[in-house]
């Protein structure tokens, strides 16, 4: 029961290609952005649709097939954690980050799964 303590699963369209980072050690990481979305119905009868952004990584082999695979657009299924972390930039300012480390990833794409057969 543990594992559920923190699990996220989402289906949504990427926002951007992934930018691939490559660490001294060799370790590849991409980040990305996925938009989710969802309808429905208010009080007044009208349909209505939000996005919501969520910001990605996505570290190794997952990051690996992220860079071959993925581009702006594309339709994806993930299951990952969320973290937060904070960080100081060049001018001294503090910025808090919450996203979502992606464990695995399934290209929901027609011309993505032809490629992967």
């Amino acid at each position: 029961m543990n594992a559920l303590r923190n699990s996220v699963r989402l289906i949504g369209h990427l926002g951007d290609t992934p930018k691939i980072h490559i660490f001294e050690s060799g370790r590849k990481v991409a980040n990305f952005s996925l938009a989710t979305n969802e309808s429905y119905v208010d009080a007044a009868g009208n349909r209505k649709s939000e996005t919501t952004w969520h910001k990605l990584v996505a570290y190794g082999q997952t990051a690996g097939v992220a860079e071959k695979y993925l581009q702006k657009g594309s339709e994806v299924a993930i299951e990952g954690k969320i973290t937060n972390r904070s960080y100081e930039d060049k001018n001294g300012d503090s910025h808090y980050v919450t996203e979502i480390v992606v464990n695995s990833l399934m290209m929901l794409d027609n011309k993505n799964r032809q490629k992967n057969e």
